[in-house]
């Protein structure tokens, strides 16, 4: 599992102006984003406990969560995504799905998902027919990410976080989605390193590391 260091700041509209600025001229696109940005819909899991909202409200050291996601609306290609953090640290692990897939764990329809092949797959199959986990909520919004190659650094920017209440149907272009939180997330994340030229262009005097979880703002209604 390769950890990665990971730290966000709840930024104003004005910093993430500035931002776009220096990013725009010490960091390169992602060649994935359409006119510097993309859209992101996922659909996050969790227990009739709410396990995963209640650590990352509790500041668990250890914690992990699962997401279905896909880009820009185009459902033919979707990830089944498992995070995990270790205090500052964390991973991503992924696997694809096809729509038919993603639509199945969507019903509840999850018999076959063993027979799909992905350990990532079998483990979320496993946990929910252990730990009650199930599909809890959309969460869309916008991104503008960079790159940098040493110390693989992307500093994204996302903003327009959007909540599908208790819409969970994610496939589903008709499932309204209502604003959520107003706030501008930027997040840095690094390998071993983090280069100089991206220090100085993320430097913000007035922020502070913080712990904005948009899984949990988009909770607000249920």
């Amino acid at each position: 599992m390769q950890l990665r260091h990971e730290i966000k700041h709840e930024i104003s509209y004005s910093d993430m102006l500035a931002l776009r600025h220096r990013l725009r001229a010490a960091a390169y696109p992602d060649p994935h984003a359409v006119d510097g940005k993309y859209l992101i819909r996922s659909l996050y899991f969790d227990n009739l406990s709410d396990k995963a909202l209640m650590e990352k409200i509790n500041g668990v050291s250890r914690r992990e969560k699962f997401r279905i996601r896909y880009y820009n609306g185009d459902t033919s290609v979707i990830h089944l995504e498992k995070k995990s953090k270790i205090g500052s640290l964390g991973s991503k692990q992924s696997a694809p799905l096809t729509s038919a897939q993603a639509q199945s764990i969507v019903d509840g329809d999850i018999d076959r998902m063993p027979e799909w092949g992905h350990p990532l797959i079998r483990e979320l199959y496993t946990k929910m027919r252990t730990q009650g986990l199930a599909p809890k909520t959309i969460v869309d919004y916008t991104r503008e990410p960079f790159i940098f190659p040493a110390g693989n650094v992307r500093v994204t920017l996302d903003y327009n976080i959007r909540s599908g209440m208790r819409c969970t149907d994610f496939l589903d272009p008709g499932c309204v989605t209502v604003p959520a939180s107003d706030s501008i997330i930027l997040e840095v994340k690094w390998d071993g390193f983090l280069p100089d030229i991206i220090r100085d262009a993320v430097h913000l005097t007035d922020t502070r590391e913080g712990a904005f979880s948009k899984y949990a703002v988009c909770r607000i209604y249920g």
